[in-house]
């Protein structure tokens, strides 16, 4: 009986030892900073709920002596929610490989573990960064955040999506035409964001949108800084900002190198407050227990479900439609 689709069998297997080095360079990247930065917490059920409330714009406040009291309706709270998704890697290795001494140890069930568990979570960070309505069903996704933002915005002939009461489902953006990622862009997002009450202290980035947030130190407004990194004689060259200190606050600009994966994930920047991001959970990433012997393999599975929870979309922001890739993309 041949092995079941997919097995990794020792006949197939790259590294196995020869004159190979025990030492194998992963150089896939495990960042996932809006993940990482997102409070962690549980839900009950694949369709989380929880309400938005806002307070009342401020306005004038005189009252007549001696007047009776009037009483004003207390608005209701906005009812919002999205659907979990389940995120699953899988891997099967023959117990013949299992056994076969191979360098850096990489084609094993342990090291397989370890990896998947890390591809997982960068592909939980995609699913955030994606733009996509939520999906209810069996094969559910769950709304990503460029789908909820829609107060504190800066688009360039797009339109918000958002969430839509009516069917309790988010809605994806539509994009608009691609332009360059400006400090002008920043300040004025971050201007909106502020008077909305929000509180930003990261932006997110695509690669490429950091080294273009480089170039802002050398615009007219920016006051200029020059200093030598002195270390035993050697001088350093002083190119990068990690902080942008504006009208409306500080934020730190944070690459994030899962954006680059694609055109789409990399064509916004996202502003921020980690108090208005959750990660929530229904079942936490680890490995299932029980998966089936059904032959001489090693088999593995890690699996989760979880949604973004978006707790204030007024709380943040984006600057939507810019080149994420190069100048032209």
């Amino acid at each position: 009986m041949a092995a079941p689709s997919n097995t990794t069998l020792s006949t197939t297997a790259v590294g196995n030892r020869e004159q190979l080095s025990d030492i194998v360079s992963r150089i896939t990247p495990e960042d996932t900073p809006i993940y990482s930065m997102a409070g962690k917490t549980k839900t009950k059920g694949t369709h989380p709920e929880w309400e938005i409330d806002a307070l009342a714009p401020p306005g004038e406040n005189a009252q007549t002596e001696g007047d009776d009291y009037t009483f004003a309706e207390v608005p209701s709270p906005v009812r919002v929610g999205n659907y979990t998704q389940i995120f699953r890697k899988d891997w099967i290795i023959s117990n013949t490989q299992q056994a076969v001494e191979n360098a850096g140890n990489i084609v094993k069930a342990a090291k397989a573990k370890v990896k998947k568990g890390i591809e997982i979570r960068k592909d939980f960070e995609l699913a955030i960064l994606t733009n996509r309505a939520s999906v209810a069903g069996a094969k559910r996704y769950f709304g990503g955040l460029p789908s909820w933002l829609t107060t504190n915005v800066a688009r360039n002939s797009g339109s918000n999506g958002g969430f839509n009461a009516g069917t309790g489902l988010t809605v994806a953006e539509t994009p608009g035409t691609l332009r360059a990622f400006t400090k002008t862009l920043l300040d004025a997002t971050m201007q909106a964001a502020y008077q909305a009450g929000a509180n930003v202290s990261k932006a997110v980035v695509s690669p490429y949108n950091k080294s273009v947030f480089v170039t802002f130190m050398s615009d007219s407004n920016v006051a200029s800084f020059r200093y030598s990194a002195d270390e035993k004689g050697k001088n350093t060259i002083v190119g990068t900002a990690d902080f942008y200190e504006g009208p409306f606050g500080k934020v730190m600009i944070e690459p994030n190198r899962v954006m680059s994966v694609d055109a789409d994930r990399a064509r916004r920047v996202f502003l921020l407050d980690p108090e208005m991001v959750d990660v929530e959970m229904l079942r936490p990433i680890q490995e299932d227990p029980d998966v089936a012997k059904t032959g001489d393999s090693t088999k593995g599975v890690i699996i989760g479900e979880g949604t973004l929870k978006v707790k204030n979309e007024a709380g943040l922001g984006v600057i939507a439609d810019v080149f994420g890739l190069t100048a032209a993309t």
